[in-house]
């Protein structure tokens, strides 16, 4: 049995750019402006997009989203309940420095299997900011 780890390709800039394209271009499609965030592993900004009419709060939405898929590897849409009072992280998003945000519309993206980065989407409702950034992750994923 190997013990050497197999070296992952990390979300490149084309990735980046590749699922900010797909993001929107769902949301084009749905009628709705949007921002979207993509992060690598480390939680660094790799792409950002607003759209002009979108939200101005939708930039900082889209962050937080992709930052909070990230740190936690998984959907947002799947933590909403978990930060409900009684849930598993109840007191989570305020016990950090960098704020999380629980709300649907951060996906994180893998390789391979391993966790290499996240998409973020602001601007719509948040089933639809879901959808957008699954489907930027699907496009990339093809």
């Amino acid at each position: 049995m190997s013990t050497t780890a197999t070296a992952v390709v990390p979300l490149t800039i084309e990735d980046a750019e590749a699922l900010v394209d797909a993001a929107r271009r769902a949301a084009q499609e749905a009628g709705v402006t949007v921002a979207v965030t993509v992060l690598d592993a480390g939680g660094h900004l790799l792409a950002f997009r607003r759209d002009d009419r979108a939200v101005l709060i939708a930039g900082e939405t889209s962050t937080r989203k992709a930052y909070t898929a990230l740190q936690l590897d998984s959907a947002t849409a799947d933590l909403v309940d978990a930060v409900r009072p009684g849930g598993l992280f109840h007191t989570l998003p305020t016990a950090l420095d960098r704020p999380l945000l629980f709300i649907a519309g951060g996906v994180p993206v893998h390789r391979d299997g391993r966790l290499i980065g996240a998409v973020g989407v602001g601007g719509g409702a948040p089933d639809q900011d879901h959808g957008f950034a699954t489907a930027a992750v699907e496009a990339l994923g093809r």
